[in-house]
């Protein structure tokens, strides 16, 4: 009877051991897992606790080039930002610093752009990338060649448009599909200008810059092999009896402005956003990049190059 009792008691103890021992292995297990945590390592670096929660919120990769980098409190700062691209931050950070009064999304959207550069400057000058089709960037940065000339250019009618203007097929039937649907609302749009070629385009800014100087030249029109309208993708729209200037008072111009995405448009250079466009706001100039696109852009309320920079270029999908 006593040997079955010390039979029980060891059995007990050795349970009991076991199980200390498995508590102790279970919590090394745990303290170790947690001391190789991406959590414990950024906030070894100096990030608090709700800086941690934004940054986990990276991939692996981009988490691991931030535990090379010392802390800094503006990193999780533009990690929140809209359009944030991880490859830019070095030079988010580096511009922010020496300009300590801009917004933290103006210099997302500036470094993005590129916008931080000069326009026409030779350092981010590239040319423009063709196959993008209806999508292709043409700026201050991107450039068409000098032989570039867009295939199914068809003539505009008069009846759209004033005399001698030419646009991409599918622009123009986007366009009178718009025509239309304004027309129902008592509203006449006209184009006054569209398709440019290059010594087209060459011959208006040397008229601008003959006239007083290339500065001011470029503050009127873009260079040749610069301009939208090389693209075949770009029309001036107005109304009759409306100068270009004056077209934002327009009836149509408000229509435009709630419906011109529903068929493809975008109004390209709207009110202050030069420092990303490079141009001032023009009410009348219309640039086409399908139905999708130009929603998308409508509903985020940004320029095409904000697009271009992060949904194009660095390929990210557009969450609702």
């Amino acid at each position: 009877m006593k040997k079955k009792r010390k039979v029980k008691k060891n059995v007990y103890y050795i349970l009991i051991a076991a199980l200390v021992i498995f508590i102790a292995i279970f919590g090394c297990f745990k303290y170790y897992k947690y001391v190789t945590s991406n959590e414990y390592k950024l906030g070894k670096i100096g990030y608090s606790e709700e800086e941690v929660s934004t940054l986990l919120h990276l991939d692996q990769n981009k988490i691991d080039k931030l535990l090379k980098m010392n802390y800094d409190k503006n990193i999780s700062k533009f990690v929140k930002q809209d359009y944030f691209i991880f490859s830019n931050l070095n030079s988010y950070l580096k511009y922010y610093n020496k300009n300590k009064s801009e917004k933290l999304k103006e210099v997302v959207s500036l470094i993005n752009t590129k916008s931080n550069y000069e326009w026409y400057d030779k350092k981010t000058i590239k040319k423009t990338d063709t196959k993008k089709g209806i999508l292709m960037l043409v700026n201050k940065f991107n450039y068409l060649d000098k032989n570039y000339k867009p295939t199914n250019i068809v003539e505009i009618s008069n009846y759209y448009s004033y005399a001698n203007n030419s646009i991409i097929e599918e622009v123009y039937l986007a366009y009178k599909e718009m025509w239309k649907k304004a027309k129902e609302d008592d509203l006449t749009l006209i184009v006054t200008s569209s398709y440019r070629n290059y010594e087209t385009q060459e011959y208006l800014w040397n008229k601008y810059a003959d006239s007083k100087s290339e500065e001011w030249a470029d503050s009127l029109s873009a260079r040749a092999g610069y301009s939208e309208h090389q693209s075949g993708l770009a029309l001036d729209i107005v109304t009759y009896n409306v100068v270009m200037n004056d077209f934002e008072k327009t009836d149509e111009f408000k229509w435009l402005l709630k419906n011109a995405y529903k068929y493809g448009f975008i109004l390209r250079y709207p009110k202050d956003k030069k420092n990303i466009t490079g141009y001032d706001y023009e009410s009348w100039h219309y640039r086409y990049v399908g139905k999708d696109v130009a929603k998308t852009i409508h509903e985020k309320n940004i320029t095409f190059d904000e697009y271009y920079a992060y949904y194009i270029e660095n390929g990210q999908k557009w969450k609702q």
